[in-house]
């Protein structure tokens, strides 16, 4: 459709306004036109002259940082995770099968040099509810961190919390015997809960379950009652440890 200032041209030989739309003044009948102009059909965009518009691209949304609320687009599946619970089952129950042996990896007395026991000794089990209990923590508040953070976490803080734990109870035991990753599992729990626990101390209100959080925490503390190889020095030290490893990364998630 045509815009306002070309409903009406002059004529010429007369000076009238008329119409845009005829050949001819009705007037004094002057030849205003040899054609009529084209109208354009209803439903339809008028006729553009010039180089055509490139067709602008649909938007689409980014990917989602750490902190942003899931549900606008799938997760990316914890692969650190899913790593760490398949070592801590796949190695738990081949010792429990005897082609392993427990004395090879897990903490049996001083270490006499040998400081690679504090890693492997944490994918070493000779009891499966001992082994299914520090999965499922691991399985959760892996996720939570690896959700939280990147898939680095759950690997850092399972690594430092666990090996560290294991350290401590070398160091003041006289015949440390320890193995399981009761440490490393309270250290993941320690490292997702810091950041909420400093919020809910300033007053702001946080979605995260703590009480399920503490329900597990003493679950594993308490699991060195029915299985005497859970040390109670690594699991406690390990805890520790991940409540120091949250307070830098609740500092990153924040920045």
């Amino acid at each position: 459709m045509s815009s306002g200032a070309d409903l009406f041209v002059v004529c010429k030989s007369c000076g009238s306004e008329v119409s845009a739309y005829i050949t001819e003044c009705p007037y004094c009948g002057n030849r205003l036109r040899k054609r009529a102009p084209k109208l354009d059909r209803p439903g339809t965009s008028p006729r553009r002259t010039g180089r055509p518009r490139r067709r602008r691209a649909s938007p689409t949304l980014g990917r989602l940082r750490a902190g942003e609320m899931p549900g606008i687009r799938f997760d990316n599946r914890p692969y650190a995770t899913i790593a760490l619970v398949a070592a801590t089952v796949l190695v738990g129950l081949v010792a429990q099968t005897g082609l392993l042996s427990l004395r090879q990896i897990a903490v049996y007395g001083p270490l006499q040099g040998q400081w690679w026991r504090l890693f492997t000794a944490l994918l070493a089990y000779d009891n499966s509810g001992y082994l299914l209990c520090v999965a499922v923590a691991v399985a959760i508040f892996g996720w939570l961190l690896e959700r939280r953070h990147g898939w680095w976490a759950p690997l850092l803080v399972f690594a430092v919390g666990g090996a560290g734990g294991m350290a401590v109870a070398v160091a003041l035991a006289p015949l440390p015997l320890a193995l399981g990753a009761n440490g490393a599992a309270l250290a993941l729990v320690g490292a997702w809960a810091l950041p909420d626990l400093r919020e809910r101390r300033r007053g702001s209100a946080t979605e995260s379950d703590l009480l399920g959080a503490l329900a597990i925490a003493a679950v594993l503390l308490l699991m060195a009652l029915a299985v005497p190889d859970a040390d109670p020095i690594a699991g406690v030290a390990g805890g520790v440890i991940g409540l120091a490893l949250g307070a830098p990364l609740g500092a990153l998630s924040r920045r």
